[in-house]
């Protein structure tokens, strides 16, 4: 293909289909996604707690800039927590996020282990 302002072999400009294929643009951003290590531990905490019956279903989203695992108590409503994964808060708050149903962040870290031990705590009685 040639540039804009050389001849064509057939004595043409170079058409705009041509110079648009030979623009180099960005290559879109790969999804974020939990890793092998990362399900884990996660499933390994939901399993726990489906077992007590404190938590039956989940959905995982993964999005361009974060991968998101939701707890429900049923199918029907809005999620318990949703674990979040946001790569690009890695090197500020930490890259891993234990958010509430109402939008609070319970908890905030570098490491996932550390946040989902939050939600880990043993259940005391109360008399």
């Amino acid at each position: 293909m040639s540039e804009v302002g050389e001849e064509e072999p057939s004595g043409g400009r170079a058409s705009v289909v041509a110079l648009a294929a030979r623009t180099d643009r960005p290559t879109p951003s790969p999804t974020v996604m939990f890793d092998r290590r990362e399900l884990d531990q996660i499933l390994r905490l939901y399993g726990r707690k489906v077992a007590e019956g404190e938590w039956r279903d989940y959905a995982i989203d993964q999005h361009r800039d974060e991968a998101v695992f939701s707890v429900f108590r049923r199918t029907s409503e809005v999620p318990l927590y949703r674990i979040v994964k946001q790569p690009k808060l890695a090197r500020r708050q930490g890259a891993y996020a234990l958010i509430a149903g109402s939008g609070l962040i319970l908890k905030r870290g570098h490491d996932l282990g550390n946040v989902l031990r939050f939600l880990d705590k043993p259940v005391r009685l109360v008399v």
